[in-house]
């Protein structure tokens, strides 16, 4: 007998995402059904060797216009792709496997890793993480949630305050 398919969750073009292994509850990403592959934001990046395995340790900044909650991270390297970007350059970037947390539910997905100061968004999503049953209504923005209000003004290098 056929199994029933796993209903879709139905996100917007933009979503607030976590990276739970992170501690990271908040960073705004751009889902983006054009990208083949997602991206993080990560700075000083590096590679390193352990246990005889290639890792890349670098720092997230979560924050579009702060240096503020940056965290260091460390990942097993997955693989090393030549990923072309939307203004058609092409750059080798490590890819990682990483836990997020969209629209209420945790999936693993490939990201790579590269600085996307001058981007928008500190994390894309693209097809191959959105093939894990979500739905992109281009129409619409934080289905999954909107981040607290002093979040959302942190993330444009506004002062914190109360809700």
């Amino acid at each position: 007998m056929k199994q029933p398919a796993q209903s879709n969750t139905v996100v917007g073009w933009r979503e607030w995402v976590s990276l739970p292994d992170a501690g990271l509850d908040w960073i705004k990403a751009k889902l983006d059904t054009g990208a083949q592959t997602s991206a993080l934001h990560v700075i000083h990046i590096e590679e390193f060797e352990r246990d005889g395995q290639a890792w890349v340790r670098g720092l997230v900044r979560p924050w579009q216009h702060s240096w503020a909650d940056e965290v260091a991270m460390e990942w097993p390297v997955r693989d090393v792709r030549r990923v072309r970007s939307s203004s058609g350059h092409a750059q080798q970037r490590y890819v990682v496997l990483q836990t997020i947390r969209l629209a209420g539910r945790e999936v693993a997905v490939e990201l790579t890793l590269t600085n996307r100061d001058k981007m928008g968004f500190r994390m894309l999503i693209g097809r191959e993480a959105l093939r894990h049953g979500f739905l992109v209504d281009s129409h619409a923005s934080f289905l999954g949630g909107r981040a607290p209000k002093a979040i959302r003004r942190r993330n444009n290098g506004l002062a914190s305050e109360p809700d």
